[in-house]
């Protein structure tokens, strides 16, 4: 149902001219499905009140909740009344649903600016009053054509969000539309990091409830949604047993973002309302305008999961922010992960792999002041094309605050496979990587095999003195016949010629 249903909607927004590419597609379906989502929620809230004899007040006022401007219903045919009904039993009142000019000007001219209000009126920023008011304040209805909006509506309010199957359903298939995202001219790392590769990187930091998770570039949030999912289904132990407390903390007290882009932040906060957390401490702001200096104890996280930006760069201004300059943004992050980590904290975060060997200074002081302040334990080398159009080859970091690296266990994905858009990561790819990690896991050395070898910090910095080059190569792959140059091959098929023209003159001269 909600696959066919996003299909419709996108065939519908395609034929709009405010709406040209899949971004605006999923930014237009996001705000109208968080409306008929927060309805839900409230029926549900108001039905749990009603059970315990307490009263419940609606977050929304009457003139604008989803059922009286969205969708007014009235009983079918035949039917007396539609109070107490089950949805087959009403249908949609035409006579006072809004269409065409008169709903395009409700959602633009009264909609959207009662709903930004909410920012400055709630009581917190960790409310989902608040997050209403943020999220509108960011965005506008791009939908020109007021009968394309009443089109788009009356497909939203086809769903459903009211079991635990269809919030499940409903979310992973928002993630289909994140990932979509990739294909709409962008660099597709953007706002999609692998789902495989996030699950794997949670597993290896395992975070435990009760720990603090932060993400500086959170984009569609899929580390704090897949961090979420791992405590909510028990951890490292796989035995979900919550309590009160346990699902308290992990609403208001785990997860935390920041996000510079508008479009990304939307999403990262629908992404995680979808998958549950109703007010997500995601935060819109430009996480490296904050300077290093003023991070203080009670700033810092126990748990950093992230994929910076590849590629991008920062004005001089705020390079002046850290102590390691350039203009780098993901190496702008990795100082800032280090500096906001708590000390014993642990860290899993992607960047590109010519961190590292690039011998500019700021790589190598970066290099230098995580192995000096961290143990970077674990470096998982992925192959190309794990990153759908982003045409960088990428490294994961795995590394604890504290105490300085002394070896370095490095695995090497290798698979006998191109990976594509029809042909993507998957977690079976990733399986031994997780197994042989759990032996590294509290060893000084991680095991050897054909894809995994070990990497003494001494001998890498004896072997090239102040650089701190990380990118030893595996020294336990089995060799490859190497191939030859062709003059090499043609200068062999002429001697062979001339020896078989020297036995065939032989063996006439013998005739």
């Amino acid at each position: 149902m909600f696959e066919q249903t996003f299909k419709n909607i996108d065939d519908i927004l395609h034929k709009d001219a405010g709406c040209s590419s899949e971004l605006d597609y999923v930014e237009q379906t996001s705000w109208i499905l968080f409306l008929k989502y927060l309805d839900d929620l409230e029926q549900d809230k108001a039905t749990a009140a009603e059970l315990t004899g307490k009263p419940y007040k609606n977050i929304i006022s009457p003139e604008f909740q989803w059922a009286t401007w969205a969708a007014p219903k009235k009983a079918k045919a035949g039917s007396a009344s539609e109070v107490g009904r089950s949805v087959s039993e009403v249908e949609l009142d035409h006579q006072r649903a809004l269409t065409g000019d008169d709903l395009a000007d409700f959602v633009n001219i009264q909609l959207f600016p009662y709903l930004k209000k909410f920012k400055t009126e709630a009581e917190s920023p960790d409310t989902i009053e608040y997050k209403i008011g943020e999220i509108f304040s960011e965005l506008k209805n791009r939908i020109q054509s007021g009968y394309n909006l009443r089109e788009v509506i009356n497909r939203i309010d086809e769903l459903r969000f009211r079991t635990h199957a269809e919030k499940h359903e409903m979310s992973h298939l928002y993630e289909d539309k994140i990932k979509n995202m990739g294909n709409a001219g962008r660099n597709g790392g953007e706002y999609y990091t692998p789902r495989p590769l996030i699950k794997t990187i949670v597993k290896v930091v395992a975070p435990k409830i009760g720990q603090t998770i932060y993400d500086g570039a959170v984009g569609s949030a899929g580390f704090l949604v897949e961090a979420f999912e791992y405590l909510k289904n028990g951890g490292a132990d796989g035995r979900p047993n919550l309590s009160t407390k346990d699902v308290e903390t992990l609403q208001k007290r785990t997860f935390y973002g920041k996000e510079k882009k508008s479009l990304a932040y939307i999403i990262g906060i629908m992404n995680m309302i979808l998958h549950g957390v109703e007010a997500p401490n995601i935060v819109h702001t430009n996480t490296l305008a904050e300077n290093l200096s003023d991070i203080q104890e009670k700033d810092r996280y126990d748990i950093i999961l992230a994929n910076p930006p590849f590629g991008g760069k920062e004005r001089a201004e705020v390079q002046q922010n850290f102590p390691i300059k350039t203009g780098e943004t993901a190496s702008l992050f990795l100082q800032h992960f280090i500096k906001i980590l708590k000390a014993g904290g642990k860290a899993g975060v992607v960047i590109k792999n010519t961190f590292l060997s690039n011998t500019d200074n700021a790589s190598i002081s970066l290099r230098k002041l995580l192995l000096e302040t961290c143990n970077l334990h674990t470096v998982l080398d992925l192959p190309g094309g794990t990153f759908t159009g982003a045409g960088v080859k990428t490294v994961v970091l795995f590394f604890e605050k504290g105490a300085p690296t002394q070896k370095v266990w490095f695995y090497q994905l290798n698979l006998e496979r191109n990976l594509g858009k029809t042909n993507a990561l998957n977690e079976k790819d990733l399986a031994e990587f997780v197994a042989l990690q759990k032996l590294r896991a509290g060893q000084v050395e991680g095991p050897e095999t054909e894809n995994s070898w070990n990497l003494s910090v001494r001998d890498a910095l004896s072997g090239s003195p102040n650089t701190y080059d990380l990118s030893a190569k595996n020294p336990n792959k089995k060799e490859e016949s190497a191939l030859r140059q062709p003059e090499e091959i043609l200068a062999e098929m002429r001697a062979l010629d001339e020896e078989s023209a020297d036995i065939l003159n032989a063996i006439m001269e013998l005739i």
